[in-house]
Order: structure tokens, then sequence, then C-alpha cells
């Protein structure tokens, strides 16, 4: 596993964004582990987690003329992978979002930033997918707005859950709109970085939430 992966999945552990204990998804699912990138809520966190998408980005994605940030939470992750990239890549690329309730006065519209053409590539910039229903609801927007190529889109973790369909939501991602979602770390790779290692003093990985983890995988996982 890279130095950056490691070093994102403890980030994502002292930002009480990765927790463990005994949640529930939105789709009821009794999960060992959540992950809440709300959780983010400093300039310090934002910066870093920015550096860590602009890596995972040049990693992975070839073409690329606009980011998306979908409304909420893909916004500041946009913005900050905005800037991580030129600071951190030089790589200079202009953004927007969307919002939620189309304006009807001043500029108008939904989006908000750089404006889309047609024939443009847009690289979507998103948390974490559980069901795939943010991005169905985020293609029709960029659809609506010009005749834009989504080939990539880029998310903090890949929990690796089958859905309704027995495929994961990255899988179906990728089978319904031809996108291919590059997670930052996969859930398998969590655990391997994470099980009985200390961070700060503390394992937060034991022997028994690593367990539950993995009966939650087999039962779930894809």
């Amino acid at each position: 596993m890279e130095q950056y992966k490691r070093e994102f999945i403890e980030f994502m552990v002292r930002s009480d964004v990765l927790r463990f204990g005994d949640f529930v998804t939105k789709s009821g699912r009794r999960t060992p582990y959540f992950v809440n990138t709300g959780n983010y809520r400093t300039g310090a966190q934002l910066s870093a987690l920015g550096g860590y998408y602009a890596k995972c980005f040049a990693e992975n994605v070839k073409e690329c003329d606009v980011l998306f940030g979908p409304a909420y939470k893909g916004i500041p992750l946009a913005v900050t992978t905005a800037a991580s990239l030129y600071r951190e890549h030089g790589i200079d690329l202009p953004y927007c979002f969307n919002r939620k309730e189309a304006k009807d006065h001043g500029e108008g519209g939904t989006l908000v930033g750089a404006p889309l053409c047609d024939g443009q590539k847009v690289v979507i910039i998103e948390d974490v997918i559980t069901a795939g229903t943010a991005i169905r609801e985020t293609v029709p927007v960029l659809k609506g707005a010009a005749d834009v190529v989504i080939n990539d889109m880029i998310i903090s973790v890949d929990r690796m859950e089958k859905g309704p369909a027995g495929v994961s939501a990255i899988q179906e991602v990728k089978k319904e709109f031809g996108i291919t979602v590059h997670p930052i770390v996969t859930v398998r790779e969590i655990i391997e970085a994470l099980h009985g290692q200390e961070i700060d003093g503390k394992v937060v990985l034991t022997d028994e939430l690593r367990d539950r983890m993995e009966a939650y995988l087999s039962e779930y996982g894809i």
C-alpha cells in the first residue's frame, strides 16, 4: 500500500471522520464502521484533504477540463482539490458546483463557477458511494447544462459493498454511466493499515472490531 494511503487513513481517524462502533447506514444495514466527511471542520483539515484527493486524481485521471462538486459535501471537496492540484501538481483546472434549487435572479441557473460546454471532460469529486443515489442525481444536472463527457470520479472510501443487484455501487456506476470511480482507499486497505496499530497511543481497530468488519464484508461485501 502506498504511503499516502496509510497517511490518509490515519488522517481520517484523527479527524473523527472514520469511526468504529455500531452504526446504521441509509440502507438500514448495521455496520461496525462509518465514514462522515462532514466532520472535516478546519482549514488545516481541508487543506490536507485536498492533497489526498489531488494525489489520487494525479495518479488516475488522464484527461480533465473541469472539476465538479455535487451539493453539498462535494462543494468544498472540489474547491480544495482544485487548489491542491495547482499548488502541489501544477495543474490549474476550473471547477463548478450545483445548487440544490435553481436561482431565478442574478446569474440564475443551478450551476455556480466555471460554465460547462459541449465536449468538456468533467471529473466528479465526491465523498463516498453507498448506493449510487447521488450519482444518479448528479449526471442529469451535468448533462442538462451541456453535452459533457464524464469518465472519472474521485471518492474518499470504497466500502466494497454489493447493492440489490449483487454488484457494488462502483460497478453499477461503471455499468450504467461508464464512469470509472477512483477511491483514495478501500475498506480492505483500512483494515490492513489499522488492525492492531496504535494511533496516538490507542489501537482503534482491535481484533474484535476487525472480526466484526470481516463478518460484515462476508455478508454484504463484493
